[in-house]
């Protein structure tokens, strides 16, 4: 195997389109990171759309809101809390939250997950960084939703112990997207193994800032332009396992 990064940070998103929990490790399923995007609110009259879900493009406000499990260690069966941006505490499933939301909005749970493509997101420190320099500012994560970020830099750091791992050099391992050439091969990243299965098509929502909630254009210009509207990864579990920050990303021959 072949060292290409460190896992950096990590996040999951309890409820869809809402604030993330920042962890220091995670438990990986088939279906994602355990507690990640179980639920979800739907717009009115949408029920039958191919997207009815209510995301921060349609309210942007809703990057305020942050869930979090009544047991952290229990996420798939915990109860769900949601501050709201006055400051009160509502369980997920609370009809007042949904009627703070919207008329008619609606919160449903699916225990595999809600997501738009696929149950991992994965994007490099290094393809954030080489984004800012074609957009002319510096991007933080957090607008583009990932569950796993890595450092490419940290490559030369072999795993401790595992001799038939070689590590890249850096000059090669550093290049402005690295993720796109994973695409179609298995990572092994803790005790997880990761599948990336395609490039993840970007769309208005990665214009918005998660904290001011301004709005600017020129990223998803910029992705458009030179990324054929691609930007970080989707992909699956291969064999799931737990994960944690600092953990050594390794390519599968």
């Amino acid at each position: 195997m072949t060292v290409v990064g460190r896992v950096a940070a990590l996040w999951r998103y309890p409820v869809k389109s809402m604030a993330p929990e920042e962890l220091d490790g995670a438990e990986v399923s088939w279906h994602g990171l355990a507690g990640d995007r179980r639920w979800a609110f739907i717009r009115d009259g949408q029920v039958r759309s191919g997207f009815p879900w209510l995301t921060i493009r349609e309210r942007p406000e809703l990057a305020r809101y942050r869930p979090r499990f009544a047991e952290p260690d229990r996420p798939n069966a915990s109860r769900t809390l949601v501050r709201t941006p006055s400051g009160s505490e509502l369980d997920v499933a609370d009809p007042a939250l949904a009627a703070e939301l919207g008329p008619g909005v609606r919160v449903i749970k699916q225990d595999r997950g809600i997501f738009d493509t696929m149950p991992l997101s994965l994007l490099t420190m290094q393809a954030l960084e080489s984004l800012g320099r074609l957009v002319g500012t510096g991007l933080a994560a957090g607008r583009f939703r990932p569950n796993l970020l890595v450092d490419v830099s940290a490559a030369e750091a072999s795993r401790p112990g595992a001799s038939a791992v070689t590590a890249v050099p850096p000059d090669a391992a550093v290049r402005d997207f690295p993720e796109d050439a994973w695409v179609g091969r298995v990572l092994r990243i803790g005790g997880l193994r990761m599948r990336v299965d395609q490039r993840d098509q970007r769309c208005v929502m990665v214009t918005i800032d998660p904290v001011t909630l301004r709005r600017n254009p020129a990223i998803l210009r910029a992705i458009a332009r030179d990324r054929d509207a691609r930007f970080g990864v989707y992909g699956s579990t291969v064999a799931p396992g737990r994960v944690m920050v600092g953990d050594p990303v390794d390519l599968e021959p």
